[in-house]
């Protein structure tokens, strides 16, 4: 019976309460953006990521918090369980960031034209040499405590494990000198998996662990540097998926 009743509020009001705050929100960051893109391109999308989880009635849970220092700009990395993660971030990480997103998304109706005027990165998958070079045009922006997040396994989940992790997140890190923030991201498969079209009622938790550094040494030849990163990228997996292993 509540599954039913849970149902039919969505459907009826949770619903069209958020397509209407989703295209709203869009239209607000695109005008606002032209001025300042680095308050108008985070805080409507911050309230937007927390009105998805109010009205939809999902509880969250933060931890770790103490983690995330203001003024510290970060390589926020979390893995990719639904759709629901870009709410979960844009409403709940707490710092000032741009997206790393993939190209296509651009073309979204509204949402996608809101990411490209709030300076969101967009990079082309097909090829590493344009991707970095949007990452390096990008590199002014990331100042003040500016973040970058990106989801390591380059897409959802199927199965609510965590997929191999590819290697552009700590390319990125590397490239610009900043730290990486592992995210724990637990409940959203749960909420609404790859294949779902409602959303179950279920608590989602959020673990933002100890900053990892990544190691530069100018002289190391490729090879010493694939090693350091190969390191790296597995640690802040083995991070990750610890927190998701044992649960809460």
């Amino acid at each position: 019976m509540k599954r039913a009743l849970y149902l039919l509020y969505q459907i009826l009001i949770a619903f069209p309460i958020m397509l209407a705050m989703t295209i709203i929100t869009a239209l607000v960051t695109i005008i606002g953006s032209i001025f300042n893109d680095r308050f108008w391109g985070y805080w409507p999308g911050m309230i937007w990521g927390r009105m998805f989880y109010r009205v939809f009635l999902i509880p969250i849970r933060i931890h770790g918090r103490e983690h995330v220092k203001k003024g510290v700009s970060y390589v926020i990395a979390a893995n990719h369980q639904s759709y629901w993660d870009a709410f979960l971030m844009y409403g709940f990480v707490g710092v000032k960031f741009k997206w790393i997103m993939k190209k296509e998304l651009g073309k979204i109706p509204f949402v996608g034209w809101a990411c490209y005027m709030a300076g969101h990165i967009f990079i082309d998958r097909s090829s590493r040499i344009k991707s970095m070079e949007s990452i390096r045009k990008a590199e002014s922006r990331l100042t003040d405590g500016m973040s970058v997040v990106i989801f390591p396994e380059g897409t959802r989940t199927f199965d609510g494990k965590i997929a191999r992790f590819k290697r552009g997140a700590f390319v990125i890190s590397e490239e610009l000198g900043l730290p990486i923030l592992p995210v724990t991201i637990d409940g959203n498969f749960k909420v609404m998996s790859r294949h779902a079209w409602n959303v179950t009622h279920h608590t989602v938790h959020m673990t933002f662990h100890e900053p990892v550094y990544m190691q530069k040494k100018p002289d190391a030849s490729e090879q010493e540097r694939t090693a350091m990163m190969n390191k790296t990228t597995q640690e802040v997996y083995d991070i990750i998926n610890k927190t998701l292993e044992e649960g809460y």
